[in-house]
Protein backbone atom coordinates (compact mmCIF):
# COMPACT_ATOMS: atom_id res chain seq x y z
CA UNK A 1 0.00 0.00 0.00
CA UNK A 2 1.70 3.86 -1.06
CA UNK A 3 0.60 6.37 1.32
CA UNK A 4 0.75 9.89 0.68
CA UNK A 5 4.47 11.69 1.17
CA UNK A 6 5.42 8.36 0.74
CA UNK A 7 5.79 7.49 4.60
CA UNK A 8 5.65 4.11 5.99
CA UNK A 9 2.36 1.92 7.43
CA UNK A 10 3.79 2.23 10.83
CA UNK A 11 5.11 6.15 10.56
CA UNK A 12 3.17 9.43 12.16
CA UNK A 13 3.08 12.25 9.79
CA UNK A 14 5.01 15.27 10.34
CA UNK A 15 4.39 16.67 14.14
CA UNK A 16 5.20 19.90 15.47
CA UNK A 17 4.01 21.74 18.38
CA UNK A 18 4.74 25.18 18.82
CA UNK A 19 4.26 26.27 22.31
CA UNK A 20 3.14 29.90 23.43
CA UNK A 21 1.21 30.29 20.12
CA UNK A 22 -1.33 32.87 21.81
CA UNK A 23 -0.75 36.42 23.47
CA UNK A 24 -3.33 36.01 26.50
CA UNK A 25 -3.95 32.38 27.20
CA UNK A 26 -2.40 31.12 30.43
CA UNK A 27 -1.54 28.00 28.25
CA UNK A 28 -1.55 27.35 24.35
CA UNK A 29 -0.12 25.40 21.32
CA UNK A 30 -0.71 25.08 17.69
CA UNK A 31 -0.26 21.11 16.91
CA UNK A 32 0.14 20.52 13.34
CA UNK A 33 -0.26 16.54 12.00
CA UNK A 34 0.79 16.64 8.31
CA UNK A 35 -2.01 18.89 6.92
CA UNK A 36 -3.91 19.12 10.21
CA UNK A 37 -3.72 21.60 12.08
CA UNK A 38 -5.32 22.70 15.38
CA UNK A 39 -4.79 25.68 18.41
CA UNK A 40 -5.29 24.25 21.92
CA UNK A 41 -5.29 27.18 24.30
CA UNK A 42 -5.41 26.61 28.12
CA UNK A 43 -8.05 29.32 30.50
CA UNK A 44 -7.78 29.22 34.20
CA UNK A 45 -10.97 29.95 36.20
CA UNK A 46 -10.98 30.59 39.99
CA UNK A 47 -14.28 28.57 40.09
CA UNK A 48 -15.84 25.54 39.93
CA UNK A 49 -19.02 23.82 38.55
CA UNK A 50 -21.94 23.44 41.39
CA UNK A 51 -21.01 19.80 42.24
CA UNK A 52 -17.69 20.06 43.28
CA UNK A 53 -18.52 23.03 45.05
CA UNK A 54 -16.70 22.44 48.76
CA UNK A 55 -15.04 19.45 47.73
CA UNK A 56 -11.38 21.20 47.40
CA UNK A 57 -11.32 19.56 43.57
CA UNK A 58 -10.81 21.43 40.43
CA UNK A 59 -12.67 20.25 37.02
CA UNK A 60 -10.76 20.25 33.52
CA UNK A 61 -13.59 20.78 30.15
CA UNK A 62 -13.00 21.24 26.72
CA UNK A 63 -14.61 22.80 23.94
CA UNK A 64 -13.75 21.76 20.34
CA UNK A 65 -14.64 23.29 16.80
CA UNK A 66 -14.03 23.25 12.96
CA UNK A 67 -13.39 26.65 11.69
CA UNK A 68 -15.55 27.73 8.34
CA UNK A 69 -12.79 26.36 6.29
CA UNK A 70 -10.80 24.17 8.20
CA UNK A 71 -12.95 21.61 5.72
CA UNK A 72 -12.85 21.39 2.11
CA UNK A 73 -16.36 22.47 1.65
CA UNK A 74 -17.19 25.58 3.91
CA UNK A 75 -18.86 24.09 7.28
CA UNK A 76 -21.12 25.97 8.84
CA UNK A 77 -20.46 27.10 12.91
CA UNK A 78 -22.13 25.40 14.64
CA UNK A 79 -23.51 28.95 16.77
CA UNK A 80 -25.10 29.56 13.58
CA UNK A 81 -27.21 26.62 13.58
CA UNK A 82 -28.06 27.17 17.87
CA UNK A 83 -27.31 23.56 18.44
CA UNK A 84 -23.75 21.84 18.70
CA UNK A 85 -23.44 18.45 16.38
CA UNK A 86 -23.57 15.44 18.03
CA UNK A 87 -19.86 14.90 16.85
CA UNK A 88 -18.83 17.54 18.66
CA UNK A 89 -20.39 17.10 21.57
CA UNK A 90 -18.90 13.41 21.81
CA UNK A 91 -15.47 14.99 21.17
CA UNK A 92 -15.44 17.65 23.84
CA UNK A 93 -16.16 15.46 26.01
CA UNK A 94 -13.67 12.91 24.94
CA UNK A 95 -10.54 15.58 25.04
CA UNK A 96 -12.13 16.40 28.65
CA UNK A 97 -12.00 13.40 29.96
CA UNK A 98 -8.67 12.45 28.52
CA UNK A 99 -6.88 15.04 29.87
CA UNK A 100 -8.71 14.61 33.44
CA UNK A 101 -7.10 11.52 33.79
CA UNK A 102 -3.97 12.22 34.34
CA UNK A 103 -4.20 15.33 36.86
CA UNK A 104 -4.69 15.10 40.45
CA UNK A 105 -7.72 17.36 41.44
CA UNK A 106 -7.18 17.21 44.67
CA UNK A 107 -3.60 19.33 44.08
CA UNK A 108 -5.46 21.41 41.46
CA UNK A 109 -7.72 22.90 43.99
CA UNK A 110 -11.30 24.27 43.15
CA UNK A 111 -10.22 25.69 40.14
CA UNK A 112 -11.62 24.73 36.27
CA UNK A 113 -9.10 24.80 33.40
CA UNK A 114 -11.06 25.52 30.11
CA UNK A 115 -9.48 23.48 27.16
CA UNK A 116 -10.49 25.32 23.41
CA UNK A 117 -9.59 23.26 20.97
CA UNK A 118 -9.85 25.27 17.44
CA UNK A 119 -9.40 22.88 13.69
CA UNK A 120 -7.36 25.61 11.35
CA UNK A 121 -7.46 22.43 9.14
CA UNK A 122 -8.79 18.96 8.77
CA UNK A 123 -7.40 16.52 7.28
CA UNK A 124 -7.88 12.96 9.59
CA UNK A 125 -7.06 12.54 13.15
CA UNK A 126 -8.77 16.00 14.51
CA UNK A 127 -9.47 14.81 17.86
CA UNK A 128 -6.46 13.18 18.48
CA UNK A 129 -4.03 15.82 17.72
CA UNK A 130 -6.18 17.91 19.93
CA UNK A 131 -6.00 15.98 22.71
CA UNK A 132 -2.03 15.39 22.30
CA UNK A 133 -2.01 19.25 21.35
CA UNK A 134 -3.78 20.27 24.57
CA UNK A 135 -1.76 18.67 27.13
CA UNK A 136 1.28 21.00 26.42
CA UNK A 137 -1.35 24.06 26.78
CA UNK A 138 -2.83 22.12 29.76
CA UNK A 139 1.18 21.65 31.32
CA UNK A 140 2.14 25.11 30.64
CA UNK A 141 -1.08 26.41 32.49
CA UNK A 142 -0.33 24.13 35.69
CA UNK A 143 3.29 25.08 35.69
CA UNK A 144 2.32 28.55 35.54
CA UNK A 145 -0.34 28.46 38.36
CA UNK A 146 2.65 26.79 40.43
CA UNK A 147 5.23 29.40 39.40
CA UNK A 148 2.48 31.70 40.87
CA UNK A 149 1.91 30.13 44.19
CA UNK A 150 -1.09 29.04 43.06
CA UNK A 151 -0.83 25.60 43.19
CA UNK A 152 2.03 23.31 45.63
CA UNK A 153 2.92 21.25 42.77
CA UNK A 154 2.47 20.00 39.55
CA UNK A 155 -0.62 18.29 39.11
CA UNK A 156 0.09 16.10 36.43
CA UNK A 157 0.59 12.86 37.12
CA UNK A 158 1.63 11.92 33.50
CA UNK A 159 1.98 12.56 30.24
CA UNK A 160 -0.92 12.09 27.75
CA UNK A 161 -1.50 11.49 23.76
CA UNK A 162 -3.12 10.41 21.14
CA UNK A 163 -3.34 8.44 18.14
CA UNK A 164 -5.52 6.70 15.31
CA UNK A 165 -5.19 2.96 13.67
CA UNK A 166 -6.77 1.19 11.35
CA UNK A 167 -6.87 -1.33 8.54
CA UNK A 168 -6.88 0.45 4.98
CA UNK A 169 -6.93 -2.85 2.36
CA UNK A 170 -6.64 -5.03 5.05
CA UNK A 171 -3.05 -3.02 5.69
CA UNK A 172 -1.95 -2.49 9.02
CA UNK A 173 -1.73 1.70 9.14
CA UNK A 174 -1.42 4.30 12.40
CA UNK A 175 -2.30 7.84 11.84
CA UNK A 176 -4.69 8.14 9.12
CA UNK A 177 -5.03 11.07 7.43
CA UNK A 178 -8.73 12.04 5.68
CA UNK A 179 -8.22 9.90 2.68
CA UNK A 180 -7.04 6.84 4.32
CA UNK A 181 -9.91 7.25 7.48
CA UNK A 182 -12.51 7.62 4.49
CA UNK A 183 -11.74 4.05 3.22
CA UNK A 184 -10.65 2.20 6.31
CA UNK A 185 -12.08 -1.16 6.90
CA UNK A 186 -11.35 0.09 10.24
CA UNK A 187 -10.90 3.31 12.14
CA UNK A 188 -9.58 3.20 16.00
CA UNK A 189 -8.59 6.02 18.26
CA UNK A 190 -6.72 5.36 20.82
CA UNK A 191 -5.93 7.61 23.97
CA UNK A 192 -2.35 6.54 26.27
CA UNK A 193 -0.67 7.85 29.07
CA UNK A 194 3.05 7.77 28.86
CA UNK A 195 3.11 4.79 30.95
CA UNK A 196 1.64 3.11 28.59
CA UNK A 197 -2.11 2.73 30.19
CA UNK A 198 -5.39 3.00 28.39
CA UNK A 199 -7.62 6.28 28.43
CA UNK A 200 -9.90 5.30 25.99
CA UNK A 201 -10.09 3.36 22.84
CA UNK A 202 -12.57 3.95 20.36
CA UNK A 203 -12.60 1.38 17.77
CA UNK A 204 -15.33 0.86 14.39
CA UNK A 205 -15.70 -1.86 11.88
CA UNK A 206 -16.74 -0.66 8.85
CA UNK A 207 -16.85 -3.36 6.85
CA UNK A 208 -16.14 -6.89 8.16
CA UNK A 209 -15.55 -7.62 11.85
CA UNK A 210 -11.99 -7.71 12.92
CA UNK A 211 -9.98 -9.87 14.86
CA UNK A 212 -9.04 -10.09 18.57
CA UNK A 213 -5.34 -10.42 17.35
CA UNK A 214 -5.74 -7.66 15.15
CA UNK A 215 -6.93 -5.49 18.16
CA UNK A 216 -3.94 -5.97 19.77
CA UNK A 217 -1.61 -5.69 16.94
CA UNK A 218 -3.77 -2.08 16.84
CA UNK A 219 -3.20 -1.04 20.15
CA UNK A 220 0.29 -1.77 20.12
CA UNK A 221 0.69 0.02 17.03
CA UNK A 222 -0.82 2.75 18.56
CA UNK A 223 1.39 2.55 21.72
CA UNK A 224 4.40 2.82 19.74
CA UNK A 225 2.98 6.06 17.99
CA UNK A 226 1.98 7.43 20.90
CA UNK A 227 5.28 6.82 22.84
CA UNK A 228 6.95 8.90 19.36
CA UNK A 229 4.13 11.31 20.43
CA UNK A 230 5.11 12.11 23.73
CA UNK A 231 8.77 12.18 22.89
CA UNK A 232 7.75 15.55 20.60
CA UNK A 233 5.85 16.89 23.56
CA UNK A 234 8.80 16.25 25.84
CA UNK A 235 11.29 18.09 24.27
CA UNK A 236 8.36 21.21 23.65
CA UNK A 237 7.40 21.11 27.50
CA UNK A 238 11.19 21.39 28.21
CA UNK A 239 11.48 21.80 31.95
CA UNK A 240 8.04 21.26 32.70
CA UNK A 241 8.37 17.65 31.34
CA UNK A 242 11.05 16.98 34.11
CA UNK A 243 8.55 17.40 36.89
CA UNK A 244 5.62 15.30 34.88
CA UNK A 245 4.43 13.03 37.45
CA UNK A 246 6.91 13.93 40.31
CA UNK A 247 4.44 16.55 42.32
CA UNK A 248 7.49 18.42 42.13
CA UNK A 249 7.16 22.11 42.65
CA UNK A 250 11.09 23.13 41.50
Amino acid sequence: MLRANGRGLRELRPVTIERHYLKYAEGSALITVGDTRVICSATVEEKVPPFLKNTGKGWITAEYSLLPRSTKERTIREVTRGRLTGRTQEIQRLIGRSLRSVVDMSLLGERTIWLDCDVLQADGGTRTAAITGSFVALAEALAGLVAAGGVPALPLKDFLAAVSVGLVDDELILDLDFQEDSHAGVDMNVVMTGSGQLVEVQGTAEGRPFTREQLIAMLDLAGEGIENLIAIQKQVLGDIASRVGTGNDK
